[in-house]
């Protein structure tokens, strides 16, 4: 998959909705380094994620 394709298909880990194009932040997993997502309002609201690698569970 093309960096493109893969921007493209940016979900947010804790609601799951595409976030292309949105203010969204991405981040490094502490744990194991790989990529998050998350969307505006899950950050905002301190909704809880988990890495689809390494089960680490974050606010």
């Amino acid at each position: 998959m093309s960096d493109a394709e893969q921007r493209h298909a940016r979900q947010c880990v804790s609601c799951g909705i595409n976030i292309a194009g949105m203010s969204a932040a991405t981040f490094d997993c502490p744990d194991c380094g790989n990529e998050i997502s998350r969307c505006s309002k899950c950050r905002k609201q301190s909704n809880l994620y988990e890495c689809n690698e390494c089960g680490f569970l974050g606010p």
